[in-house]
């Protein structure tokens, strides 16, 4: 047994109009699994799939105003990639953003509705991910962090040290999940991972298993929802939703 990541979740005011900014950002298509929630995801996707996590935006009453822990960074394939793609970004509603990154070769940009992302300088370790070169986590402890999603998800580790964990599809596709040490990271967020099992696995049984890993219930006003809300050891809720 065990999960896949399938896709990160936003909150939102307006899942319809985050939706779209992120779908022309990536340059992916939108759908709707009805009011409130808006997927993007590659056109002509075949869901899920590792080659791309995709993005679900579900609007909320009232999405938290904090710095967020979890980020997305873009790939980019030249210098001239990466200019172009800030330009586009700002035209379609992206606001530059201070985090106290100094002079850096990548550049910190806030979405519409302030979620924060980076677009990376060409990077040859990025060069086959699709446009989401990493999914990001700040953390206090990255070898913590490769211990349980290492254990929780099929996803290889590719690099531990003190400061970073990367893992990536065992499939060798799609984006990188990365844990970054960085002192002082908040435990509230509006961005979370969504994890599948595979079709015929057992979703009560790996939520048990999840929880033998270190994961504890979460509650964060799911309700009566057909998946299931965790927390990882340092607080970050992620979803295991039903097997498909």
């Amino acid at each position: 047994m065990t999960l896949r990541l399938v896709q990160v979740n936003f909150k939102a005011r307006d899942d319809s109009a985050l939706g779209r900014f992120w779908a022309d950002a990536l340059g992916w298509g939108v759908s709707s699994e009805g009011p409130g929630v808006t997927n993007v995801e590659p056109v002509g996707f075949a869901y899920p799939d590792p080659a791309a996590v995709c993005i679900d935006v579900v609007t909320v009453p009232d999405p938290e105003t904090v710095r967020y822990r979890a980020h997305l960074d873009l790939a980019t394939t030249s210098a001239a990639h990466q200019a172009e793609l800030v330009a586009h970004l700002l035209e379609i509603g992206a606001t530059p953003a201070n985090v106290g990154q100094g002079d850096v070769p990548w550049t910190v940009l806030a979405d519409p509705e302030g979620n924060l992302f980076c677009v990376l300088e060409p990077r040859a370790i990025y060069r086959d991910t699709g446009p989401i070169a990493a999914v990001v986590v700040n953390c206090a402890d990255p070898r913590a962090m490769a211990r349980f999603w290492g254990g929780a998800t099929d996803w290889t580790l590719h690099e531990v040290t003190d400061d970073l964990a990367r893992l990536r599809s065992a499939t060798g596709v799609g984006p990188y999940l990365e844990f970054l040490r960085t002192p002082g990271a908040k435990t509230v967020g509006r961005v979370h991972l969504d994890l599948k099992p595979y079709p015929g696995d057992d979703q009560a049984a790996e939520v048990a298993r999840l929880r033998a890993l270190g994961a504890t219930d979460a509650d964060i006003g799911q309700g009566e929802v057909p998946w299931v809300c965790l927390a990882d050891a340092e607080g970050n809720e992620f979803c295991v939703l039903t097997p498909g």
